[in-house]
């Protein structure tokens, strides 16, 4: 079996990568696909409940889904093939006969009738070499009324003219129809234009080129390519396709509904670009989009040309994309410089996820439009109260708002938005003066772009603290907040998102012990070893501070000589007291830290929890100006040789600390000890 397999496999690839074409090579995997169904038969994926089929590729073949939805598996004859009764799969080749008659047996028979009515059937019967573009039966079927019964009118002339718009004077196989080109039609040589679209790639056999599932003529889909006829070639596509005479400029210009994106345009002056030459998508915002935007919004951008510059090019692609060439999502760069995310929801074509397109595929000589009910606001056009909105920081929105800081959040200053995780939060939220105070140091008092961050950089709040970056291996963090995703850059501000409330830093190492009834013991070992001088003095040290519990937990005996010996006492605090500031953020599962004496710290991560030497760190990142204090609950003693060697990973796990969730330390009452009022001068927020 595992022969069979290897073998149809090694079979697959051979014939895809000698296809002739991106076409042929699709329609080889499909005719791979079905071969056990017989000679010359296709297997064709059809979405459930339509007539929607496509030949499949590896993508779609696996997942089974196009557009989201569910398909089944059908299997056809193979273009220019039929069955024979009593035989297997389809081992007989079509006879050639003429155009018209093609028409009648590749699901085109109302093309067929309507080249009777415009008098086109002697053409296409008699002497020639032509490509026919023939709409099926469905196609016609799904032309709005009005329009077919004004082509079938005026004596058949409009038919006429319709009918040969569909046709080349010359023989066009798939092949020949490459990506990108246009051919005169026969209707007053107006062109029609071909596009491939890529919607996938066979990973699983290791083809080193995409295969193009979606081959378009005007937008319509080639549904039935290569049915060949004596005196040309059939190609059935989707849809009924008309002339094109306007660039899309020219589209936007003539349609009332599009007319707020008219001023706009020629107020940001785009319309040269929209007039150009070019593949362009643009996605369309109607009157209506415009009018769902508040007017403070709307007033804002339309008055500031960088802003909707900004905002009309994020609604604008640099390649044509019809509507049919999507079968699954997929991120495509604006002219704004970012990316849309275009895909599909069974009929619908889809942008962010969103089903806001209302018509598709006007298609003009320079590009594509498709009409949309919402506008499409990109980051730098937007205000930093915006940014905040539109992600994942909620809470931190609303209490900036409701800390009075709107105005700071909606002007024109240049800042940055310190905006913690919501569920970085923790108890009933409700506004005081100390909470205020801490918003306001969540923003910085200038635009900055993460990229631009580096080790030991001071940043200035609003509230006139200065922070520290912290750059480490695994995260980037200000204070003890590390960025959590992507930075948001609006028009004058940024938004990072972190992963914590910040802990400004409030006084010295010995001013945050003083503080803190948990380290009473340790306040006068410290008094006692001789070393107030060094956790006062400025410096940067990280203090792994054993708490009086730590202490309490030795035995009175050993505890008793270790405070009477002022040297072994020193040796002691300094083997958890090191150079250089490491937050929890910092830690990840294989983080060595060298103590002011003895062996190296070895630091893992489990379970959302730093270890120290296999000892929990029970409070973490209580921020000082002179460095960090982290609590654990026992006295940290060197590891054995083995341990040392085999770092922390032998005995924590492999577990590591990111930028999307580096909650290492437990630390879930950080927020209301951090807004807690404290009675120590050097722990007031008015500082």
């Amino acid at each position: 079996m595992k022969v069979c397999v290897l073998v149809l496999g090694l079979s697959l690839v051979l014939t895809l990568c000698v296809a002739r074409s991106p076409y042929q090579a699709v329609l080889q995997h499909s005719r791979i696909r079905g071969r056990l169904q017989g000679p010359n038969v296709c297997a064709m994926l059809q979405v459930q409940g339509t007539d929607k089929k496509y030949f499949t590729n590896c993508r779609q073949w696996y997942h089974r889904k196009i557009c989201g939805q569910p398909t089944v598996i059908t299997y056809e004859c193979c273009p220019g093939y039929e069955r024979i009764p009593g035989e297997k799969g389809c081992p007989a080749a079509l006879p050639l006969v003429n155009i018209y008659n093609t028409l009648g047996v590749v699901g085109a028979s109302t093309t067929q009738v309507y080249s009777d009515r415009a008098k086109l059937r002697d053409e296409i019967e008699g002497p020639g070499s032509f490509t026919f573009f023939a709409p099926s039966n469905q196609a016609w079927a799904a032309l709005p009324a009005e329009i077919l019964d004004a082509l079938v009118s005026n004596v058949n002339i409009e038919l006429l003219n319709a009918l040969h718009y569909h046709m080349v004077n010359r023989r066009l196989t798939s092949e020949e129809l490459k990506h990108g080109s246009s051919f005169s039609s026969m209707y007053q040589d107006f062109p029609v234009h071909i596009h491939h679209y890529s919607n996938g790639v066979c990973n699983t056999l290791q083809i080193p080129h995409h295969i193009n599932m979606v081959v378009t003529v005007n937008c319509a889909r080639l549904i039935k390519p290569d049915q060949h006829a004596t005196n040309g070639i059939v190609h059935v596509v989707d849809r009924v396709i008309t002339a094109i005479s306007n660039n899309v400029q020219s589209i936007i210009e003539i349609d009332e509904n599009l007319e707020t994106l008219r001023t706009a345009i020629a107020a940001a002056g785009l319309t040269t670009i929209l007039e150009s030459e070019g593949q362009y998508t643009v996605f369309a915002p109607t009157n209506e989009a415009f009018e769902k935007i508040p007017q403070e919004t709307l007033n804002r951008i339309l008055g500031d040309p960088v802003a909707l510059t900004d905002l009309l090019n994020y609604h604008i692609l640099k390649q044509m994309q019809c509507a049919e060439s999507i079968v699954s999502g997929s991120p495509m760069e604006t002219r704004q410089g970012t990316v849309l995310e275009v895909g599909c929801d069974g009929d619908q074509m889809t942008l962010n996820g969103k089903a806001i397109i209302t018509k598709k595929d006007q298609l003009g000589t320079n590009g594509v439009v498709h009409y949309i009910n919402e506008l499409l606001i990109p980051d730098s056009a937007k205000t930093l109260l915006e940014l905040a909105e539109g992600s994942s920081v909620a809470t931190a929105s609303r209490l900036f708002v409701e800390a009075g800081l709107r105005p700071h959040l909606t002007g024109l200053e240049a800042l940055t938005m310190l905006a913690p995780l919501d569920n970085a939060f923790k108890g009933n939220l409700v506004m005081t003066p100390d909470l205020r105070k801490l918003m306001i140091n969540h923003i910085l008092k200038e635009q900055l772009s993460s990229m631009s961050l580096y080790h030991g950089q001071e940043l200035e709040t609003l509230g006139g603290l200065k922070l520290r970056v912290f750059v480490y291996r695994n995260n980037l963090c200000i204070e003890n907040a590390c960025i959590a995703a992507h930075d948001k850059t609006g028009r004058y501000s940024s938004l990072f998102t972190v992963n914590k409330v910040l802990t400004p830093p409030m006084g010295t190492i010995m001013d945050v012990l003083k503080a803190d009834d948990r380290f009473s013991g340790l306040v006068d070992a410290i008094q006692t070893a001789g070393m107030t001088e060094l956790l006062n003095q400025q410096g940067a040290l990280t203090f792994f501070a054993p708490t009086n519990d730590a202490f309490n937990a030795l035995p009175p005996s050993e505890l008793s000589k270790l405070l009477g010996d002022h040297q072994q006492l020193s040796a002691l605090l300094r083997h958890h007291l090191g150079e250089g500031i490491l937050v929890s953020g910092g830690v990840g599962s294989h983080t060595r830290f060298n103590p002011l004496q003895g062996e190296k710290l070895e630091l893992g991560v489990r379970n959302y929890t730093v270890y120290v030497n296999k000892i929990p760190v029970v409070d973490a990142d209580l921020m000082a100006t002179n460095g960090v204090v982290h609590a654990v609950n026992n006295i940290i003693k060197p590891l054995p040789p083995k341990e040392q060697a085999d770092g922390p990973g032998a005995s924590l796990g492999s577990a590591s600390v990111s930028r999307s969730d580096s909650r290492s330390f437990r630390d879930d009452n950080l927020f209301q000890k951090v807004i807690k009022s404290r009675s120590s001068k050097t722990l007031n927020f008015s500082q």
